[in-house]
């Protein structure tokens, strides 16, 4: 039981603290003893560059994407836009038809967000591509952001920050997907400040048009498996958080939840179809990475919550073996009733969001298990049923 207990709590240990950290004072060493390159930064680099949108009956929120892309700050006649709208049948085709300088290819079957990306990548000329979602909207400079990392031919993939929209107050959902994303921020910023981001979020990210393949048509994280293919190929994913894409979160823990849970399952797959990445003698940094910063987060440590818990409590009390143990143990039982306290203040607003760290936490870690019993299944749809957003 003492094994289990420390083999577990160093699992959830590692993953959420021992890893971030060690990845950040790794990035200090590398910038401290990196040399300091000029060269090309102060030239002008513009290529031509596509802002591809594959976007599923999206009428609602086309006039405002339309409007923040044409702001961003970018050489008119050096970005084009791309949407494909397969299986729309909101109007949202009509919609986008109506603007000339927007390049709009629609089937009425619908196949997924991969089968759009991958039928719309076939349209595209531009040697870059950049990938948003409709109901993401960037700041203007993301794109001179984005591009100005390409100068280095060792840059496969560009990935963008995702950013939720805060308020002063907020509920368990809004409170708990800024914080993560926060967390997230960090903690790619410092991969990438080694060597290579692991992976990309589809609000926004950008490849070299070359280095694309033709995924899987029932991909779940085609962003992800894009990003990741191309790290595969030896290529870097460089993290800008200067270059970011704003959304609001979801409209409740249910909705939530049901992201989080395809997400999930999607992570399941990733780890079937990238086994070359868990193999350390190609490339051992990439690896570590892949394996610290997602791997065990998939596999391993919703299991350690468990584990934990259950050999804490027979350690301490079955064994009868009061004071360290049993400290330990009323630490997860605080932290489970803020748990139990945050799904019954879900809704409520407060400007203390920290409260709803816990039950985010713990919505993270059940939506893996269901994820993972989906997959066992494979009874999960590639056609996405977004999730309702405030």
């Amino acid at each position: 039981m003492y094994i289990l207990f420390w083999t577990s709590l160093l699992i959830i240990v590692y993953s959420y603290l021992g890893y971030p950290l060690s990845i950040y004072t790794l990035s200090l060493f590398v910038k401290l003893f990196k040399s300091k390159t000029t060269t090309n930064q102060n030239n002008a680099y513009e290529p031509d560059v596509t802002l591809f949108v594959a976007a599923y009956n999206e009428l609602g929120i086309v006039d405002e994407k339309l409007k923040n892309s044409f702001s961003i700050v970018y050489p008119k006649e050096k970005l084009k836009y791309v949407w494909v709208t397969d299986g729309s049948d909101d109007g949202s085709p009509e919609a986008l038809s109506n603007h000339k300088n927007v390049q709009v290819y629609h089937h009425n079957d619908r196949k997924g967000k991969i089968g759009a990306i991958n039928r719309g990548m076939k349209f595209i000329e531009t040697p870059i591509v950049i990938f948003s979602d409709a109901n993401s909207m960037l700041n203007k400079e993301s794109i001179l952001h984005i591009v100005n990392e390409f100068k280095d031919p060792q840059v496969g993939c560009v990935a963008g920050e995702k950013r939720i929209i805060l308020k002063d107050k907020d509920n368990a959902v809004n409170s708990g997907e800024g914080i993560y994303w926060k967390y997230e921020s960090f903690i790619k910023k410092s991969e990438s400040q080694i060597s290579s981001a692991l992976g990309a979020v589809g609000e926004l990210f950008a490849i070299r048009k070359e280095l694309f393949d033709e995924i899987e048509s029932d991909t779940i994280l085609d962003d992800f498996i894009i990003s990741l293919r191309i790290a595969q190929k030896g290529f870097n994913i460089k993290y800008v958080p200067e270059a970011y894409a704003i959304e609001s979160a979801s409209i409740s823990i249910h909705e939530e939840l049901k992201r989080k849970t395809r997400i999930a399952y999607g992570g399941f797959q990733a780890i079937t179809r990238l086994k070359s990445l868990l193999n350390p003698f190609k490339n051992p940094l990439l690896t570590f990475q892949y394996l610290s910063h997602k791997v065990l987060r998939w596999t391993l440590v919703p299991i350690a919550f468990i584990l934990v818990f259950v050999s804490n409590l027979h350690i301490a009390f079955v064994e009868n073996w009061h004071g360290f143990y049993s400290g330990l143990f009323y630490l997860q039982i605080i932290f489970y009733l803020f748990v139990f306290l945050g799904s019954i203040l879900q809704s409520k607003k407060t400007n203390l969001k920290i409260l709803f760290a816990p039950y985010y936490l713990f919505i993270m870690n059940l939506a893996e298990i269901i994820g993972l019993l989906r997959f066992l299944r494979k009874s999960q749809s590639v056609n996405w049923e977004k999730a309702k957003r405030e």
